[in-house]
C-alpha cells in the first residue's frame, strides 16, 4: 500500500523538464531564419524573444481572456489538434527571407489579430525542441517590430508530456479545401 502511495505522489509531481524543453543542444542563437532544414536541434533562445516553459505557459493561459497572449501554432501539414486557444498559422516559419510574401502575409495577419498593438504579447510554438518553424516565426514577428514575443520551445510534445490536453484550433489563416 505504501508503494502505491509513493507512486501516486511521484505521478502528481510536475514534470521538471517536459519534452526536454530545457535541453541544451549547443546550438547558438541566430538572428537569421533557418531556411533549409526545419527539423533539427534548436538554440535555447531566440534573440529578442522570451523563451517560455510549460509551467509559465499554463499560468499565462489561465489568465482572464483579455490578459492572455496570442498563441500561434505554426506547424504545417494537415489540420491537427493543438494547445487550447491556439491560432494556426500553418508554415509561418517557412519562406525565403524577411522580405518575402510570407512576411507580408504575417504582417497583415498579426496586425489584425493584435489590433495593431505592437506590445500585444504573442507566443509561437510548433512540435518540439527539434522544430525551427516557431523559432523562425518568432524572428519574423520581431522583425515586424512586435515587442513582446515569446517562443514556447518545447511545443506540443512538452505540453503533452506535462499532462496538457489538446483541442481544435480557434482559427487558421489557411483557406479551406474545396469540396
Amino acid at each position: 500500500m505504501l508503494l502505491w502511495a509513493l507512486a501516486g505522489a511521484c505521478l502528481a509531481q510536475p514534470v521538471p523538464d517536459p519534452g526536454g524543453e530545457g535541453r541544451d543542444f549547443g546550438v547558438p542563437p541566430t538572428f537569421e531564419l533557418q531556411l533549409v532544414t526545419h527539423s533539427g536541434p534548436t538554440p535555447r533562445e531566440v534573440p529578442g524573444a522570451r523563451t517560455i516553459r510549460t509551467a509559465e505557459l499554463r499560468a499565462l493561459l489561465a489568465r482572464p481572456p483579455e490578459e492572455r497572449p496570442l498563441l500561434f501554432d505554426v506547424l504545417g501539414g494537415p489540420g491537427h489538434d493543438s494547445i487550447p486557444g491556439a491560432i494556426w498559422l500553418a508554415d509561418a516559419g517557412r519562406g525565403s527571407g524577411f522580405d518575402d510574401e510570407l512576411q507580408r502575409r504575417m504582417s497583415r495577419t498579426l496586425a489584425f489579430l493584435a489590433r495593431s498593438d505592437m506590445k500585444r504579447p504573442m507566443i509561437f510554438f510548433c512540435a518540439n525542441t527539434q522544430c525551427w518553424l516557431s523559432y523562425n516565426a518568432a524572428l519574423r514577428a520581431l522583425k515586424l517590430g512586435y515587442q513582446v514575443v515569446g517562443w514556447y520551445r518545447g511545443g506540443i510534445d512538452a505540453w503533452l508530456a506535462a499532462g496538457g490536453e489538446l483541442a481544435a484550433m480557434r482559427m487558421t489563416w489557411q483557406r479551406p479545401e474545396p469540396k
